[in-house]
């Protein structure tokens, strides 16, 4: 059965390429938390990622249910909110079979989100833990680089920012930013009034990510 998963992924991804048309999908989730929030984020991101990276991705992101066969047709999902996140059964098993076959998931948290995605997960990957990922890792290297992992966007608590990662067999399959709120920094400028230089940050830093889940 997971050789089939895996062979169908394959298939899907194959078809999605770095140069053609593609979009992101931001995953819906039930709990009650707001996986709505941030609605100009991904949209700002993958006009970015069109000017600076070369991509061909359409604007029109793909809103996606946790439990869709659709998400198969993404590499690249989009989690975040504030609130509480729960996963049904199917929708583990959907998610993990994704992330297994070749996608990719970005949890990035809006704040207050970590206490109620880390046990989804958990159930998700009951044999992973996430742990932090290096300053050398690959993904704070892409075309910006950041030396120091992720940059600071908005507050928070005022903890330092911190990327955390589960890894199936050795490659990354879901990166979790926390104390940064990226998805913050891409939006439009007026909705939270950051610093043009905040917001480039941010936007370089989904770039990263845009870019090492495409090429890798």
């Amino acid at each position: 059965m997971r050789k089939s998963i895996i062979l169908i992924s394959l298939i899907v991804f194959s078809l999605t390429s770095f140069g053609q048309k593609n979009t992101l999908a931001l995953l819906k989730y039930n709990g009650g938390g707001d996986w709505y929030a941030n609605p100009t984020s991904l949209r700002n991101l993958i006009n970015f990622c069109n000017k600076e990276l070369g991509t061909n991705l359409s604007s029109d992101y793909a809103t996606i249910d946790i439990g869709s066969s659709e998400i198969f047709l993404y590499p690249f999902c989009h989690l975040t909110g504030h609130g509480n996140v729960v996963f049904s059964d199917q929708e583990q098993k959907n998610l993990r079979n994704y992330l297994i076959g070749g996608g990719f998931l970005h949890i990035d948290d809006n704040y207050g989100l970590r206490k109620f995605i880390e046990p989804q997960m958990k159930k998700v990957f009951p044999e992973l833990d996430f742990v932090e990922i290096p300053f050398t890792h690959p993904i704070y290297h892409q075309k910006f680089n950041f030396p120091n992992g992720l940059p600071k966007i908005h507050e928070h608590d005022g903890k330092p920012p911190k990327g955390y990662g589960l890894f199936w067999e050795g490659r990354l399959v879901c990166f979790f930013s926390y104390e940064t709120d990226l998805g913050n920094g891409w939006e439009d400028e007026e909705v939270h009034n950051d610093p043009p230089q905040t917001r480039l940050k941010a936007l370089q830093m989904g770039a990263n990510l845009i870019q090492f889940v495409f090429m890798q």
